[in-house]
């Protein structure tokens, strides 16, 4: 059992950190990941994000660098920009954020000064810590305005939206979070946004890979920013773009380089290349429905045994779940379904009761499962170790938790991942 591509140089050197990487190897194998932000990359993805690029310097953009020796690392850059306009459909792509956070702050700097109004959707409802939160820069430097859902349906209160903005008539507007089972209306924000004359900001972290599959309706002629990262759906190395239309180009460009980074990191920037070439085939398209069949399929599975879903179910990859009727916290839930093979996190629901850090829910994500290949028919089962493991963790029952573990091993056994072999 070991890790691919192998390690053999890493092992000799340092043998304690290589010890770690295959620990890790071992333990994303045998897990069922449903961290709705996490997915495996290819063999591809992984060998470019460990290539000789990790040594170039390139700060400021193709053909104008401020280092020389670029005459490799702008070919790389302009691949990828060509691969992410023509994966999106957009005007301009800028492949250089280093994560999402600073893509988002991008937005921020390119468009807003210290002090103004910016509107986004409060981190409860299921927004972002960048997206004006109390405890972030943004949040801190921004007299930030939140949106939220209503609490009827968990769905997005557009009336709420149209209000606020009137009322606080803010810079940006900001669709999108890390926490939205339903379909972004990206045309309802717009329409908004052209009321007040703010710049409209869809950020697409969760949902990129769906979009580029076609299985989530485009920001594209909607939004005039697209902040994305590039793992998540999109399937990835741990990096950023943001995509524009014409008009806004510049001023993000300069937001990112200088306002915010030196040089990129080349080795993500050829990775991104890399996966946006497999976004761009067609299989990737099922790959992304079949992302949303299984959030669909795991969600009517955890309803018949009593689950309560926030908006009732889902449009994309993403399942909240409120485990309040189940008599436990999100946060003792989630450890012990760690111990029991089922890797997810514990999460805030609309209009919690609990702390931030000890809330009442879980959030399920199925991209990861779906690269391993499981299906729909497969998520009644995980609906069944979730349903199981809840009940033994209340009951304090770790010998029926770790029964669990074993039978999700036995279960992945014949769904290997990329980056390991068993």
């Amino acid at each position: 059992m070991t890790h691919q591509p192998a390690i053999p140089t890493l092992t000799a050197a340092d043998p304690e950190i290589a010890g770690l990487v295959e620990d890790e190897a071992r333990r994303q194998a045998e897990k069922i990941r449903l961290i709705a932000s996490e997915n495996y990359v290819s063999q591809a993805v992984l060998e470019a994000t460990g290539t000789v690029l990790t040594n170039k310097y390139s700060e400021g953009y193709a053909g104008k660098r401020y280092y020389e020796g670029q005459q490799v690392i702008d070919q790389i850059e302009r691949i990828a920009i060509d691969r992410a306009k023509a994966v999106f459909g957009v005007d301009h792509a800028n492949v250089q954020p280093y994560s999402g956070s600073p893509a988002n702050l991008a937005a921020y700097l390119a468009f807003a000064n210290p002090g103004d109004t910016v509107l986004g959707m409060s981190l409860p409802a299921g927004g972002h810590l960048t997206h004006g939160a109390g405890v972030s820069a943004t949040g801190k430097w921004f007299n930030a305005v939140h949106y939220g859902v209503r609490k009827e349906t968990g769905r997005v209160d557009f009336d709420q939206v149209r209000d606020l903005a009137k009322e606080h008539r803010p810079k940006l507007i900001i669709a999108g979070g890390t926490a939205i089972p339903r379909t972004i209306d990206f045309p309802a924000f717009a329409e908004i946004a052209r009321e007040v004359d703010a710049v409209l900001v869809a950020d697409i972290a969760h949902i990129a890979g769906l979009i580029a599959g076609g299985a989530h309706p485009s920001p594209v002629g909607h939004a005039n920013v697209i902040t994305t990262t590039t793992h998540k759906t999109l399937r990835g190395p741990r990096g950023a773009m943001i995509m524009t239309d014409a008009e806004h180009a510049k001023a993000i460009d300069k937001a990112v380089f200088p306002g915010l980074q030196g040089g990129p990191h080349n080795h993500t920037t050829a990775a991104i290349a890399v996966a946006l070439a497999e976004a761009a085939k067609p299989e990737f398209r099922d790959y992304a429905h079949q992302i949303v069949a299984n959030a669909k399929a795991l969600g009517d599975a955890l309803i018949e045994r009593g689950f309560d879903l926030v908006s009732g179910g889902t449009d994309n990859h993403l399942l909240l779940v409120d485990l309040t009727s189940k008599q436990i916290g999100g946060k003792p839930a989630a450890q012990a379904l760690d111990r029991a093979g089922i890797e997810l996190n514990f999460n805030a629901v609309p209009f919690d009761p609990r702390k931030p850090f000890d809330p009442s829910g879980i959030r399920i994500g199925t991209a990861a499962i779906t690269t391993r290949g499981l299906t729909a028919e497969h998520q009644p089962r995980i609906a069944e170790w979730i349903d199981r493991t809840v009940a033994a963790a209340a009951k304090e029952d770790e010998d029926a938790i770790g029964a669990i573990a074993g039978e999700v091993r036995e279960l992945l056994s014949a769904y290997p991942i990329p980056g390991y072999r068993a």
